[in-house]
């Protein structure tokens, strides 16, 4: 059976009547079966051996960092910092050229407990992490001051741009604490406004549109804000109240630390394949500092390792680069560093890339991007809906649905969308909350998050669906392999020839003043906008 699907994957002709889910999950039963030696350059054969229990072994390696840095493997740490070092000699040893690419940034570290009081016209004190948060990249302080709000848009389906604009501040009185609406800009661009203004202080409250845009979320302010005050995010039940309050004046204090340092992406490249036409892998490597990122990002980082280790004697005719970036969690920085870093002509050259970011949430879904934008109405750069239908044909082909992902530009292929060059990838979910449709398709519990360890402490090995796992390894492979010896169902067969292919195109596609407004919003802990 398995000699009549070999045609329908390799030909991008869908799925032929007679071929049902279970021939696809059938394993051969041949004994002696060896994945170490074997080529692995079809597709049942590398499904085969690229196994959940095989990206579980990377992720008790990531995690057994982590138990012995503090419990992190945060960008900047020596968690981090072994977690390069793991990858490197993996990749080196299966025998890729392996790059550490190094870039700079502010690391951002809170030193020690905040606290937020009322301490007029009540004497209130709000719990952290339960009212409020600190944002990454705050300055610190300890003020107290009066309250005024900004230009805030209130109840159920607004259209929130509190801050956005320095006329919103227009008449604030210089020395008081900001209170601001979600929604609409970064929440750098609102914090800046805030202390051009003459704001001591400033607490972003949740947008409340939306029943899951009213609670409790952290933020970063990005690495380069450079607002010079304190800036806490808090629930929107709190910031109404606080609105409503005449006379309102809080205590905000927080110590902090923010350090100019250095990390590294891990570059890995095959040393066969048209190097004009490149096909990149990616995931983020670091964890935020709260927990061990074992779901996040381990799951996308040990899958895509697991798939490149069952490849390594694969011939393939396109360029495979696989890159783990560093800094995901402060911004997107590695990723986006290193895009900018790169020539237009080397830009060219990338065929498309494929991002996966949380692969085994343990209340999962099927996440696909969404590159045709027929679900969320923004399409990727051209291209990136054949690799949305790679994936979507993949998982029909498991006997399963995909579920839509929004392009919101909270990973790490916001750079490559900015590049022009065609994206595409899986999410299994984060905070977002499982409706009943979805818990239908896949199991678990609707009404609760995706992954409820989200940029925790609890973000152990112990938060990993193994059956998410599974299905996602498999289809990192097959379009790693797919693409690894044809890009023509992305580019028309551009770029497949060994000639340098002429993509300047993509650089233009979009008038600079029509063009998405890529400050994104980083999804859950840290959020851009």
């Amino acid at each position: 059976m398995k000699k009549k699907l070999l045609p329908v994957l390799l030909g991008v002709v869908g799925v032929s009547g007679g071929v049902q889910a279970n021939d696809w999950l059938l394993q051969d039963s041949d004994e002696g079966w060896s994945c170490e030696y074997r080529a692995n350059n079809t597709p049942w054969s590398l499904m085969r051996c690229v196994t959940a229990n095989g990206v579980m072994q990377h992720l008790k390696a990531l995690q057994a960092i982590a138990d012995a840095n503090n419990g992190t493997r945060v960008a900047g740490s020596n968690g981090y910092t072994q977690s390069v070092q793991y990858i490197a000699y993996k990749m080196s040893a299966a025998g890729y050229r392996v790059e550490l690419n190094p870039f700079s940034f502010r690391q951002f570290k809170k030193l020690g407990p905040a606290t937020l009081k009322q301490t007029s016209p009540r004497n209130d004190v709000y719990e952290e992490d339960t009212d409020y948060r600190v944002m990454s990249h705050s300055e610190g302080g300890d003020i107290t001051a009066l309250t005024s709000a900004v230009d805030l848009d209130l109840g159920p389906d607004n259209k929130s741009t509190s801050g956005c604009e320095a006329e919103d501040f227009d008449g604030f009185p210089a020395g008081h604490i900001a209170i601001i609406q979600r929604g609409s800009c970064s929440f750098r661009q609102k914090a800046e406004n805030a202390a051009n203004a003459g704001a001591v202080g400033a607490i972003i409250f949740n947008q409340g549109n939306t029943d899951d845009r009213k609670g409790l979320m952290s933020g970063t302010l990005s690495a380069d804000y450079s607002g010079g005050i304190p800036v806490f995010f808090a629930t929107y039940d709190n910031g109404v109240s606080w609105a409503d309050t005449a006379n309102l004046k809080l205590n905000m204090a927080v110590k902090v630390d923010r350090t100019e340092t250095t990390a590294y992406n891990v570059i890995a490249e095959s040393r066969l394949g048209n190097p004009n036409n490149v096909v990149m892998i990616g995931a983020h490597l670091d964890s935020v500092d709260d927990g061990p990122g074992i779901n996040d990002n381990g799951s996308g980082s040990a899958a895509i390792l697991e798939v490149a280790l069952k490849m390594k004697r694969v011939m393939p005719k396109n360029k495979l680069r696989f890159a783990w970036w560093g800094a995901e969690e402060f911004g997107l920085i590695g990723s986006t560093k290193y895009v900018e870093s790169l020539s237009d002509t080397e830009k060219d050259k990338i065929a498309l890339y494929l991002n996966f970011d949380m692969v085994g949430s343990p209340n999962y879904k099927l996440g696909v991007y969404d590159g045709d934008g027929s679900e969320f109405g923004l399409e990727g750069p051209k291209g990136s809906d054949a690799i949305e239908a790679l994936f979507n044909m993949y998982f029909n082909m498991r006997g399963t649905k995909s579920t839509p992902s929004e392009i919101s530009f909270r990973s790490d292929y916001a750079a490559f969308f900015n590049a022009g060059i065609p994206f595409g990838g899986l999410f299994t979910g984060a905070e977002g909350i499982k409706t009943e449709e979805q818990a239908k398709l896949y199991g678990g519990v609707a009404g609760e998050p995706f992954d409820p360890c989200y940029h925790a402490a609890c973000d152990t090995i112990d938060n990993i669906s193994k059956a998410a796992l599974e299905i996602n390894a498999d289809a990192v492979g097959l379009s790693t392999l797919w693409y690894a010896f044809s890009t023509e169902s992305v580019n028309g067969g551009e770029g497949d020839s060994e000639e340098q292919p002429n993509r300047a195109r993509r650089r233009s596609i979009v008038d600079e003043e029509d063009k998405p407004k890529l400050e994104p919003e980083r999804l859950g802990h840290h959020w851009l906008k």
